[in-house]
């Protein structure tokens, strides 16, 4: 498949496809006031919805941090197949609400990749698009929020999901925690939470306003760690990651460290080469 990945600019989105371009569920506050009246205009469109918002989102970071999202564009058709985002995490309201919030201050904060039905192999192009984006600025590291999905959402049963009012994953039966995500995968402390543990975290889960989630706007959090991010903050529903930029660029360092050895070794030399012999005092007197 014939696949190109370019930067977003203003000029091309009207051309993202219709639920990234309307959805801010990364973008706006949900507690504000301002969304609270978005959310009763919009009624059945859903609370996450407002493609003026998206756009003055973007826009506001062009014009004051630079690129903040990559577009892939199927070559045949020239259609937008898919869509990643990111942002300093002063600017995504929606990062603070989450349990394994806040994100690192030296991090970029990944908010979402999305690929169109057919076009899952954009997702990783997408990535890479995005850390060779960061690196060129000379971004430290990028962080993101994974969602460990359970089977109604691994299905594609919507974009739109409610955190149960119970606990679903009761620790005497471990096959259960396996099916919604493999989380033991994502972090070994989970094997050990009780009962009392997973009713706490599941209602601190429904009673906050990351209770109503766009599931398609949240990174799989397989997908996070089968790209190379390591959890910094455990949970079993929203785990944080983290990639640092220049440890899978080591090579790069080192190469470009041995050749500023290297021209400041010649250098040196050159300088020796170049500076004047000593003249003895009383050999400069006699002259």
């Amino acid at each position: 498949m014939n696949l190109a990945v370019t930067r977003l600019d203003l000029e091309s989105f009207e051309s993202l496809p219709l639920h990234t371009r309307r959805c801010v569920f990364w973008e706006v506050d949900p507690t504000s006031s301002t969304h609270a009246v978005d959310t009763q205009l919009f009624g059945d469109l859903g609370s996450f919805e407002s493609e003026f918002d998206k756009e003055a989102w973007i826009s506001g970071l062009l014009l004051e941090w630079g690129t903040c999202g990559q577009v892939a564009v199927d070559g045949d058709t020239g259609n937008f197949v898919g869509t990643a985002f990111y942002a300093p995490p002063g600017r995504v309201p929606r990062s603070r609400l989450f349990p394994t919030s806040p994100v690192s201050a030296d991090a970029v904060l990944l908010t979402s990749i999305r690929a169109e039905p057919g076009f899952e192999e954009a997702a990783p192009i997408l990535l890479d698009s995005v850390l060779t984006d960061l690196v060129r600025r000379g971004v430290r590291a990028v962080e993101a929020f994974g969602i460990v999905r359970t089977p109604a959402e691994s299905r594609g049963q919507g974009s739109r999901a409610t955190e149960p009012s119970s606990p679903t994953l009761p620790a005497s039966h471990p096959e259960d925690i396996t099916e919604l995500g493999a989380l033991e995968s994502i972090s070994s402390e989970l094997s050990s939470w009780g009962d009392e543990a997973i009713v706490e975290i599941t209602r601190a889960m429904h009673d906050s306003p990351q209770s109503d989630l766009c599931v398609d706007c949240i990174i799989d959090a397989d997908f996070l760690k089968d790209s190379g991010f390591d959890v910094v903050a455990s949970h079993p529903r929203f785990p944080r990651f983290r990639l640092e930029l220049d440890e899978g660029l080591g090579w790069k360092h080192e190469v470009e460290h041995a050749l500023e050895n290297l021209v400041l070794m010649a250098a040196i030399d050159l300088a020796g080469r170049e500076r004047p012999a000593a003249v003895p005092v009383g050999l400069r007197d006699r002259r």
